[in-house]
């Protein structure tokens, strides 16, 4: 399996894009979210490294130096991603940018019959009932500044549906409806509110997989690969700058052609 570059902290390419900006990106230890910090640090940004793994949040914050820190939060708790805010405002003076790649997929292979509603309502309270608190958060301090740029991370099973997934797939379109509402409610306060929708993305995980699984995952793809880390946390710098000032209450495609609405 062909491997993939991992994104670095040492470059001065585009410092100026968020410079003066505050992000908050929870899910920072791992995989999109770890991208998108680092990416975002790059750029100028100042980064909260949210996760619920401490260890792996201060592992992100090391690698991006004196401009971020690390905060354990934990988005089934509304509390603590309160807390989490709250410090990095304490550190940054303001929040601008608010990316939220928390998510769990729940158990798969199972159709819908035989799913086990404990198990879905886990899924619901991280991925749906989480994404409603990372935006009712961000939204309390962003409103203060009349300026704020919230991202979810959701996924081409919220557009598309995925089999035997249905937990997975029923929160991502709960996140996607949420987001199209939220980006009416709050169109003329200089706040945006959208989306991504991922393909799958080559992260460790995926990376770990035998090849025949990740082919069965990229048969659906036309361009016939996974996307990276990187083009992830590239489109979602882009959704969080402001460059995109005209665009609320959408899902942007990662999807290499698969989803063309």
């Amino acid at each position: 399996m062909p491997s993939f570059p991992r994104p670095r902290c040492d470059t001065q390419e585009g410092m100026s894009d968020f410079e003066g900006q505050a992000a908050v990106v929870i899910g920072a230890g791992a995989g999109i979210g770890r991208a998108v910090a680092i990416l975002l640090a790059q750029r100028g940004a100042s980064v909260a490294c949210v996760d619920r793994d401490q260890d792996t949040a201060q592992k992100t914050a090391q690698e991006i130096g004196p401009r971020a820190i690390a905060v354990s939060a934990d988005v089934s708790d509304e509390t603590s991603v309160q807390t989490a805010f709250e410090q990095a405002e304490n550190a940054f003076g303001q929040v601008h940018i608010a990316i939220n790649c928390a998510g769990i997929s729940g158990t798969t292979g199972k159709q819908s019959h035989e799913v086990e509603l404990d198990d879905f309502d886990r899924v619901v309270k991280i991925n749906l009932r989480g994404a409603l608190v990372v935006s009712q958060t961000a939204l309390r301090h962003m409103l203060q500044h009349n300026y704020g740029r919230i991202v979810h991370v959701a996924s081409i099973a919220g557009k598309e549906g995925n089999a035997n997934m249905i937990a997975y797939s029923a929160t991502k379109a709960g996140m996607i409806g949420m987001v199209k509402a939220q980006g009416k409610e709050y169109a003329e306060t200089g706040i945006t509110v959208n989306a991504l929708a991922p393909a799958v993305i080559r992260t460790d995980l995926v990376a770990a997989l035998p090849d025949e699984v990740v082919t069965y995952m990229t048969d659906k793809i036309p361009m016939k690969r996974t996307g990276t880390v990187e083009e992830a946390a590239a489109m979602l710098a882009f959704i969080a700058s402001k460059d995109c000032s005209f665009t609320t209450g959408f899902t942007f495609d990662l999807t290499g052609g698969r989803a063309t609405y």
